[in-house]
């Protein structure tokens, strides 16, 4: 195990910089969005820490990147901003998240409910879900794992058609695993920063996907013709659990901080730290370190105060999770289609964030 620690001077500088332009900017924070700041270069801190690495296949290692700054955010003539014209972000389900259509758009409201609060400040929309039928998109069974795959470059091209005026972007979601090209072996997600349309699967968190017993695998493709996607009228979809929750929320809104511009980081324990595999992804927090969230509030435009104190993201959460749910979803047998039963809310793999998040409001509330 190996861990990447910085200069408790170097964290200074990515989080203010040396600009007198984005050094001013940073003094204007009140207290205690400066105190929460402040937090990335303390070395006792026990709210953000460094990056750990377990492994010789974990992101930093197997893909080095020259590590982005806030000032090297801030002056990227590349990146894109919302701007009062487009102002939203959009989410397209492709096919059902759950085992009935029910579970499907409850499990979609959770995800725009969590981006609401991570994005605090701009719009999230849902789309009318879509069968994959309606993307035209191609399709094939995985040699290696024999589950059913989605063309991730086809699907762009899609909701990139389907994108509203006012949107800032439009990300897919899906429950069928992607694959970006013929020689490819799958992609956990694929997004064009141009575009501002992204895909993402959750089909790989799943407890059961790497099990010799997972219920996906398809032994051959009956395809009639190119325009035949009768397969996908009853395709696997894997239990609704805390754990996938969890998953597709740190993803989805891992992947929209790329299309803000936002690197991975290499600087401090993080959301938007790259991740090569599964056991890699489960270890990333559920927040942006100190440099990231900055230069996701600089892209955004809220205020830390509103983001932490005021609204949705820590208090909310800490209420999702403690609260007993009332109106809950629903869900029927395993795989079933049918008529659905009482299923209750899955925070439990939330629970272990509770404690950090109620340590981050007391730097705030100081």
């Amino acid at each position: 195990m190996q861990t990447v620690r910085h200069s408790e001077r170097t964290l200074k500088t990515a989080l203010i910089s040396k600009n007198p332009a984005l050094v001013s900017q940073y003094e204007k924070l009140d207290a205690g969005e400066k105190r929460l700041m402040d937090e990335a270069f303390r070395p006792d801190s026990d709210l953000f820490g460094p990056i750990t690495l377990h492994s010789q296949s974990d992101w930093i290692t197997s893909h080095p990147e020259a590590p982005q700054d806030f000032e090297e955010f801030f002056s990227d003539p590349y990146r894109k901003t919302p701007s009062p014209q487009k102002h939203s972000i959009y989410i397209q389900c492709i096919g059902l998240l759950g085992n009935t259509r029910s579970i499907s758009e409850e499990y979609v409201k959770w995800l725009k409910g969590y981006c609401e609060a991570f994005f605090y400040g701009l719009t999230v929309k849902l789309l009318e879900p879509v069968p994959v039928s309606a993307t035209r998109c191609s399709f094939r069974i995985n040699d290696n794992t024999q589950n059913l795959q989605i063309h991730a470059g086809q699907i762009l091209k899609f909701l990139k058609k389907k994108k509203p005026e006012d949107a800032f972007c439009v990300v897919g979601i899906t429950m069928i695993d992607l694959y970006p090209r013929d020689s490819w072996n799958f992609v956990f997600g694929q997004a064009s920063l141009t575009d501002g349309v992204g895909i993402f699967s959750f089909a790989r968190y799943g407890s059961d996907f790497y099990s010799s017993h997972y219920e996906g695998k398809l032994k051959k493709l009956q395809k009639k013709s190119s325009s035949d996607y009768s397969v996908f009228d009853n395709y696997y979809v894997p239990e609704v659990t805390s754990v996938l929750l969890l998953r597709s929320c740190k993803t989805l809104t891992h992947e929209i901080g790329h299309i803000f511009g936002l690197r991975h980081c290499q600087w401090l324990a993080c959301l938007m730290q790259g991740s090569n595999h599964l056991e890699e992804a489960d270890q990333r927090p559920l927040d942006l370190c100190p440099i990231c969230l900055r230069k996701l509030q600089s892209a955004v435009g809220f205020h830390l105060k509103d983001r932490y104190k005021v609204n949705l993201f820590f208090k909310a959460l800490v209420r999702w999770v403690d609260a007993e749910s009332t109106d809950t979803p629903t869900v029927t047998p395993k795989h079933s289609r049918e008529d659905p039963l009482s299923l209750p809310k899955p925070v439990e793999a939330f629970k272990e964030w509770k404690e950090w998040i109620t340590k981050c409001l007391a730097v705030l509330q100081k």
